[in-house]
């Protein structure tokens, strides 16, 4: 049986990117839930060594959760590339560096696939809620698109400027957020959260 949050209740946003906090902010501001970065919190990052999404997303979580006292939201995400064998997949944030330079990290995927025809990627998102006494949640999203390059658009984070979701022209960067948050790996992960765990 799945804990629920209700709404008034304040959860803890175990990210500190800016651009997954916007997203994930977004999505829970009509359930009236009351929300803290863990960054805002002066809570540490915590080592991310586990070998797929759903474990890092509750190292995350739990951590957060832990320190904080309140229920914990954490996620964990990443670009999958067919033709690289499913990477950078959990390193996706690691190849853009120390700096967090994502337009190196698509000149890397770019370079790595080659002239390789199998153009197929896809994102996955891990959404783990944690809370204080150590109870896990976790629920898998994912979105099936392809490669592009260039990379086309400013909008969205990461590596969205160089793939477009199956059935879509535009590439996540090109897309409004309403309309990346109809379709992204996280807004579907997102959907199982909200049919389980909130009141």
């Amino acid at each position: 049986m799945a804990r629920k949050l209700a709404a008034g209740q304040k959860l803890v946003l175990a990210s500190h990117n800016k651009g997954k906090l916007r997203e994930i902010e977004a999505l829970l501001r009509p359930l009236g839930i009351a929300v803290v970065s863990a960054g805002a919190l002066g809570l540490p990052e915590p080592e991310e060594d586990a070998p797929d999404f759903a474990g890092n997303a509750r190292i995350k979580a739990v951590a957060a959760a832990t320190a904080s006292g309140l229920p914990a939201l954490s996620d964990d995400s990443g670009f999958c590339v067919a033709a690289l064998g499913g990477a950078p997949g959990v390193l996706s944030a690691r190849w853009a560096g120390p700096a967090k330079d994502f337009a190196v990290a698509m000149a890397s995927v770019h370079e790595r696939m080659g002239d390789n025809p199998d153009r197929r990627a896809w994102f996955i998102a891990a959404l783990c809620l944690a809370w204080p006494d150590g109870h896990t949640e976790t629920f898998l999203g994912r979105i099936d698109g392809a490669v592009v390059w260039p990379p086309r658009g400013d909008r969205g984070f990461g590596y969205d400027p160089m793939f477009v979701p199956a059935g879509a022209q535009q590439t996540f960067g090109e897309m409004d957020a309403d309309a990346k948050h109809a379709v992204s790996h996280r807004a579907r992960a997102f959907a199982q959260v909200l049919t389980s765990c909130f009141v």
